[in-house]
C-alpha cells in the first residue's frame, strides 16, 4: 500500500540544451523510485480500452509526468489511459560487458504487464491494450512489438515518427564506447556502476555539445540481443498480425535545426552526408523536385530525417498485410518557422492545444478543429482498430492532418522510393 496521488521521481537526465531547450519543456522530480505508472480512468469504467503511452525524448530525455501528457480527455472519451517511465540514457541503454542490454526496454515491458496484470482494477480490459508512443517513445512500442511475450499483451499500437531499426551490439555501443573513454574507464558493468548518474550525464553533455539526432556524436540505440531484443523491430512488424497506426510530421528535421543553421548547410555537407547514408544524387534531385524551392540546408535536413522516419514506415506499412493506416501530420507552425516539425503533433493528439508544452511548438491560435480530428481518430483507432481512413493497402492510402486534411495515395514517393 502507498501513497499514488501524484507522478513518481524522473529518471536523471539534463534539460533540452540551447534552442531545443525554448521549445521542448522538461520536468526534474527527485527520487531513485523511477519505475512507476500512471493512470486516468473514466468515472465507473468496466471493460473499458486501454492505451499505454509511451514518451519520447531521444533514449535520454522525457518523462510521462509532462504536462502535456495528461491522459484526462482520453478517459472523458471512455479510454483508462495508462504512462509509464523507462531508465534512460546510460542506465537505460548503454551496452556492457557484464550487463543486460536494452535496460529501457526491458522497463517498458514491465510496465505492458503490470498494466495487463491490474488494470483490470481501473476498469480497463487487460484484451484491449493499445500501445501508444511518439519519437523514442514510439522507438519503444516498435521494439514490445518485436518481443513475442510483450506483443501478446498487445490489442494495438501507434507510432508516431518513431525510429524502427535495432542495431548490431558493436553500433549500438558507440555511445557507451566513447563515454568509456571520456571517463577513462571500461566500457563494462564495474566500471559504469562506480560512476554516479551526475557523472555519466555531464560526460553525455560534453560528449553530444553541438550534435543533433541526425548527425555528430552517436545517440543510444536498441541494442540485437538474444534476451531482450533477438530481432529488429523493422524486419519482425511487417509479419505480426496487431493493427497498427504509423506516421511521420512534413518537416521532422525543423525542431533540431534552426533556420541558421540550415542556412549554414552548404553543397559539400549535402555530399558528404549523400555519402554517408548512400544516397543517390537522382534522389537529390527528387526531393528538389518534391521540394521546389527548398535550400539545401532543407533538402539535407529533409534527406536525413526521411531516412531514419519516413521510409522505414513506408517500407514497413508496403510489407504488412495486418490492418495498417498511415498518416502524415503537415499543419505549419507559425512558431520559428518549425512548420510541421518532430513533435508538433503531440498537442493535436492529446488535445491539449492551450498546455504550455503545446503552445511553444504551436503558437496560441493553433486550429481546434484539427485537434478535434486527430484526437477523434487515435480514440477511435484504440477502441476499434480503425481510425477512420482506409487502410494503406495497394493504393498506399495515407490521412494528411492539416487546416484542411485529406485522404490520398502518399505524397513524395518518387523519392522516397530512391532513399536506401
Amino acid at each position: 500500500m502507498r501513497e499514488a496521488t501524484a507522478f513518481g521521481p524522473t529518471a536523471p537526465q539534463h534539460p533540452y540544451p540551447a534552442a531545443i531547450g525554448e521549445l521542448l519543456g522538461s520536468v526534474a522530480i527527485p527520487g531513485d523510485d523511477i519505475l512507476s505508472v500512471n493512470v486516468w480512468a473514466p468515472r465507473g469504467a468496466a471493460g473499458a480500452p486501454v492505451v499505454l503511452w509511451i514518451h519520447g525524448g531521444a533514449l535520454e530525455r522525457g518523462t510521462a509526468a509532462l504536462s502535456l501528457y495528461d491522459g484526462a480527455r482520453f478517459a472523458r472519451a471512455g479510454v483508462v489511459f495508462a504512462s509509464i517511465n523507462y531508465r534512460l540514457g546510460s542506465e537505460g541503454f548503454s551496452v556492457l560487458d557484464g550487463a543486460p542490454s536494452n535496460l529501457g526496454l526491458l522497463d517498458a515491458a514491465a510496465g505492458l504487464e503490470w498494466v495487463h496484470r491490474e488494470i483490470a482494477a481501473f476498469g480497463g480490459d487487460p484484451s484491449q491494450i493499445t500501445l501508444m508512443g511518439e519519437s523514442a517513445g514510439g522507438a519503444i512500442v516498435a521494439g514490445l512489438l518485436a518481443r513475442a511475450d510483450s506483443r501478446a499483451l498487445v490489442a494495438r499500437a501507434i507510432i508516431e515518427s518513431g525510429p524502427l531499426a535495432a542495431q548490431t551490439p558493436s553500433k549500438a555501443g558507440r555511445v557507451t564506447a566513447q563515454l568509456a573513454k571520456r571517463l577513462g574507464i571500461a566500457p563494462d558493468r564495474a566500471s559504469f556502476l562506480g560512476v554516479s548518474p551526475d557523472q555519466l550525464l555531464n560526460a553525455r553533455r560534453e560528449q553530444a555539445s553541438g550534435s543533433s539526432p541526425i548527425g555528430g556524436a552517436p545517440g543510444f540505440q536498441f541494442a540485437i540481443d538474444e534476451d531482450s531484443l533477438p530481432r529488429s523491430p523493422h524486419v519482425v512488424i511487417p509479419e505480426i498480425d496487431v493493427p497498427l497506426l504509423i506516421g511521420s510530421n512534413t518537416d521532422e528535421y525543423r525542431l533540431w535545426f534552426t533556420p541558421d543553421a540550415l542556412a549554414g548547410i552548404g553543397r559539400l555537407k549535402l555530399l558528404l552526408a549523400r555519402s554517408a547514408l548512400r544516397i543517390p544524387a537522382r534522389a537529390v534531385a527528387a526531393y528538389r523536385r518534391a521540394f521546389p524551392g527548398a535550400s539545401t540546408g532543407e533538402i539535407f535536413g529533409q534527406l536525413a530525417t526521411d531516412v531514419m522516419l519516413r521510409a522505414p514506415l513506408t517500407r514497413v506499412a508496403r510489407a504488412r498485410r495486418a490492418p495498417t493506416y498511415v498518416y502524415e501530420f503537415a499543419w505549419p507552425s507559425p512558431i520559428r518557422d518549425l512548420r510541421a516539425a518532430h513533435a508538433l503533433e503531440l498537442g493535436f493528439v492529446f488535445d491539449r492545444l492551450d498546455d504550455p508544452e503545446t503552445t511553444r511548438l504551436a503558437g496560441a491560435e493553433a486550429p481546434q478543429r484539427l485537434a478535434d480530428e486527430m484526437h477523434r481518430a487515435w480514440i477511435s483507432f484504440i477502441m476499434t482498430g480503425d481510425p477512420g481512413w482506409p487502410a494503406y493497402g495497394p493504393e498506399h492510402t495515407t490521412r494528411v492532418f492539416d487546416a484542411e486534411s485529406s485522404t490520398g495515395p502518399q505524397r513524395r514517393t518518387e523519392a522516397l522510393d530512391l532513399l536506401p
